[in-house]
């Protein structure tokens, strides 16, 4: 048991203190600083670009106004003059000019572009509320008349959700998965594969051979790509976590993360549930079939070849999921939620859409678990077969010689 272990902890540590690690890991962190940065950047130098300024005699009428607007606001012009030799430079959106007449207030703007339409609506909104104000004040109606002008209509909704029709959040929630499964899945098929094929037909290998079991060396070096594996999705998920404190407190991102709360809170609960075991399993299944089509080279020269026919398969069941995203009732959506090298796709679309009852996940996740162990049990006791092998012969021959080796 000591020398799985060994195997194992020095397949981990070799493959983390690799700079294909290490560049994996902190690849999506990059892009999303460099996208923060970017953000950043681009809304500080558009920040006055945005902005109008307000013109107007009454002061309190302009103040009311940048008070109600202090985004779109430029306080400091207050000049006409000014404000268009700002907008001919660039330096200003435009300005807008308020004026009370008789009681009615007029707006004008003046601007080297139309008013944005959440701009727009936010200045007719302040008019609609200040002239609802000065109407009130020239009635002279009373608290009562005041209330029941002040009442304000009442929209509800009913939404009839149909079976085998995902909305957006699942939908988005699917999406992340897959694309969460087949990239890993991808990754560690090929570091697999060639960590494999590299020590195809070596002198070490029978020194190797000689001391410990090939069963033992088999498992350690799959557990010690599973244990690379853990740590990625942990950190992923501690860093994806803080991301999205982060994403919720920046200045940039807050009003996006406010807004489609309830979006964002479905995508993450469909996401971090049974979906995640899935994905460990499913790239636990592909990985045991990689280091096997790794043996299966004739030399350690074809170590980057070794992984097509798992990359193949795992295009296939990507693919094949695409027409069945909203046909859940289809019999091979049920059926290949139970296949090995398939569930991992298609259950999680079950799941995600309430479509799986208890007892098919649990017979689901069973038959995934015990394909795992029969299929590394079996190919850890044809592994040696397949690691001597030195000819360069067929694939074909290759495969039955090994098959044929069982101890």
């Amino acid at each position: 048991m000591n020398k799985l272990w060994i195997v194992t902890f020095e397949t981990f540590l070799r493959q983390v203190k690799s700079w294909s690690f290490v560049m994996l890991i902190i690849g999506p962190f990059l892009m999303f600083g460099i996208s923060m940065g970017a953000g950043y950047l681009g809304a500080s130098s558009s920040q006055n670009t945005d902005k109008i300024a307000v013109i107007s005699d009454q002061s309190q009428l302009r103040n009311s106004f940048i008070k109600a607007n202090k985004e779109d606001v430029d306080k400091k012009v207050t000049d006409k003059d000014k404000a268009a030799k700002m907008m001919q430079k660039n330096d200003l959106a435009g300005y807008l000019v308020l004026k009370l007449d008789n009681q009615k207030i007029r707006a004008k703007y003046f601007g080297t572009d139309s008013l944005s339409s959440g701009q727009k609506a936010r200045i007719n909104s302040y008019l609609m509320r200040t002239q609802q104000q000065l109407n009130v004040a020239k009635a002279q109606l009373t608290p009562t008349q005041v209330n029941d002008l002040q009442q304000q209509p009442e929209l509800k909704e009913n939404i009839q959700k149909k079976t085998g029709t995902a909305n957006l959040a699942k939908t988005i929630s699917y999406w992340i998965t897959v694309i969460m499964v087949y990239i890993i899945l991808i990754t560690y098929t090929t570091i697999t594969a060639q960590e494999i094929a590299s020590e195809k037909g070596t002198k070490i290998m029978e020194i190797i051979f000689s001391s410990t079991t090939a069963v033992k060396y088999f498992l350690g070096k799959i557990l010690g790509v599973l244990l690379v594996i853990m740590a990625q999705i942990l950190i992923y998920l501690v860093g994806g976590w803080g991301g999205y404190l982060v994403a919720q407190n920046s200045s940039l991102t807050k009003g996006f993360i406010s807004q489609y709360q309830s979006l964002i809170d479905s995508v993450l609960k469909n996401i971090l549930s049974l979906n995640l075991v899935y994905l460990f399993l499913g790239v636990v299944i592909y990985t045991i079939l990689a280091a096997f089509s790794g043996a299966l080279v004739a030399k350690a020269e074809d170590a980057s070849k070794a992984a097509q026919p798992v990359i193949m398969l795992n295009l296939v069941a990507f693919f094949v999921t695409f027409p069945f995203q909203n046909n859940l009732d289809s019999i091979i959506v049920k059926v290949f939620s139970y296949v090995p090298f398939f569930s991992s796709y298609f259950m999680p679309l079950r799941i995600i859409n309430n479509n799986a009852s208890p007892l098919e996940i649990t017979l689901s996740l069973a038959v995934l678990v015990l394909s795992i162990v029969l299929l590394a049990r079996y190919i850890g006791s044809i592994y040696q077969g397949l690691m001597l092998q030195t000819d360069d012969s067929s694939f074909w021959k290759r495969f039955k010689r090994g098959l044929s080796y069982n101890k």
